[in-house]
């Protein structure tokens, strides 16, 4: 990512405990067999931005706002602040304490704690910054922040909230939510009910739904469990561990997308091959990016490689989650093969094994399965390491977070700030295009976090894409 070489300074105001504006339940409430997944207790930041509307000569118009919304409460902050009382009635979990308890299990206590809520100026325009768009973490984080609880014995806030806002009248939200408590569409839910209310609705469209029994697995017993890779089979890579890693984000346009889908598509039918489905961009850009991966990490090719697919299972549950569940909701859909195989077979041979394996990680059966394994390993405190052999990946384009505009605003781009999950480099996350190039409509960027010494080769295979060498699915 690109230095930022603009100098602003931030003047933030003091964190304030944002409170629910009605009483909500005293409960103390349990997760899922997904949501105490010990990968996922971690604090995700994420940071929307919004730029004002161009045809807009105040930054928010009257016309767009509730009658009981008066002209003192035009400033965004004002505005999410006063959202955040009302939507935390519907979410009051997310204003209690988070922990988790001697035996192992995670859980929360709804006591309207509040949510830290921070407030701060920069003094500077969003378009000095890019929006953000590809600029180095240590800038970006200067619009989230954590929250210590200082060993508080009823545990930590679940989420915490930075408005920080811009000269040119933009600002942004950055969120820092619990991954235990929210996946990727439940923060999504969240911060669209956030902006409902702030624009005036005087609830969410969709009402959140706890229920996270309906994902508790049980332990199995007399089958012995088969980890997809183990330590000893994994590739290993010369440039792990290090502590020197980089963040950058990778733009692949929707012409590059299409023409690695058509070579895909001519590779297989040279073989006599027709695909019965059409090939989808996770599948042939995610086949790619694991490949790339595998080379810059100078993986040695006779270990194994594994990818794995965060696979959304809500509405493929029987019978299907309900509307409004906000937990975690996904599975692991794994391919494993050699190095050698990665490396050398034809793409359309792993764009193959992928789709069979969302195909798999579909199924009703499948999927309680999962769980199953799930709760096993996290009871026998199992757990794999990260080696940089596996890359996991996560699709965030069909989060619809673009989409949110708010008033006289409109969403410009959504910035995830790199968490240390599974290791940074074995994280990969699938994000939209920002709103700012037409040129990037359809696209995908690609942000991943590698060792210093492999980024180059990482590059150079990505490039290989932009540019559509003939090679690139050989």
């Amino acid at each position: 990512m690109t230095p930022q070489t603009t100098a602003f300074f931030i003047d933030r105001k003091d964190v304030e405990l944002v409170k629910p504006s009605k009483p909500t339940p005293s409960d103390v409430l349990s997760f899922s067999t997904i949501d105490n997944n010990p990968d996922l207790e971690l604090l995700t930041q994420i940071i929307c931005v919004y730029r004002a509307k161009s045809n807009s000569s105040d930054h928010i118009n009257q016309d767009d706002l509730a009658p009981n919304i008066g002209a003192d409460q035009l400033d965004p902050s004002c505005l999410i602040k006063e959202a955040l009382t009302k939507v935390l009635v519907y979410y009051y979990p997310l204003a209690g304490k988070l922990k988790r308890d001697s035996d192992g299990n995670l859980k929360i206590t709804c006591n309207a704690a509040g949510v830290p809520f921070l407030v701060a100026k920069a003094d500077c325009q969003l378009s000095c910054l890019r929006y953000l768009d590809g600029i180095d973490v240590v800038t970006v984080k200067e619009f989230v922040f954590d929250f210590p609880s200082h060993d508080d014995p009823a545990g930590d806030h679940p989420l915490v909230l930075q408005v920080t806002k811009f000269s040119c009248g933009g600002f942004t939200i950055g969120m820092g939510l619990s991954h235990s408590v929210c996946d990727g569409p439940g923060a999504a839910q969240f911060l669209r009910a956030l902006i409902e209310l702030s624009m005036g609705k005087m609830e969410p469209t969709v009402k959140p739904v706890w229920d996270r029994e309906r994902l508790m697995g049980k332990t199995i017993e007399a089958v012995p469990l088969h980890f997809p890779m183990d330590k000893a089979s994994a590739a290993t890579s010369p440039y792990l561990p290090t502590s020197e890693l980089m963040h950058d984000c990778f733009y692949v346009t929707s012409e590059s997308i299409k023409r690695l889908k058509l070579r895909l598509v001519k590779e297989m039918m040279s073989k006599n091959e027709v695909p019965n489905e059409s090939l989808t961009t996770v599948e042939v850009l995610g086949a790619f990016v694991w490949r790339a991966r595998f080379r810059a990490l100078s993986l040695n090719t006779d270990g194994k490689t594994l990818f794995c697919l965060t696979t959304g299972i809500r509405k493929h549950l029987n019978p299907p989650l309900p509307d409004g569940y906000y937990g975690n909701a996904f599975v692991a859909s794994n391919v494993v093969v050699t190095g050698k195989d990665l490396n050398e077979e034809p793409l359309s041979e792993t764009v193959k094994l992928i789709k069979q394996s969302k195909g798999i990680a579909f199924q009703n059966e499948y999927i309680r399965y999962l769980i199953d394994i799930l709760e096993t390993t996290r009871k026998q405190n199992k757990k794999i390491e990260a080696s940089g052999a596996s890359m996991v990946l996560t699709d965030w384009r069909h989060l619809n977070l673009l989409e949110m505009e708010f008033g006289s605003w409109e969403a410009v781009n959504i910035v995830p700030v790199p968490w240390n999950m599974f290791g940074y480099v074995d994280l990969c996350l699938f994000l939209p295009p920002a709103n700012l190039d037409p040129a990037m409509k359809g696209g995908v960027r690609v942000l991943v976090s590698l060792p210093k010494e492999a980024m180059p080769k990482f590059k150079e295979e990505m490039d290989s894409l932009r540019l559509g060498n003939d090679d690139s699915c050989t």
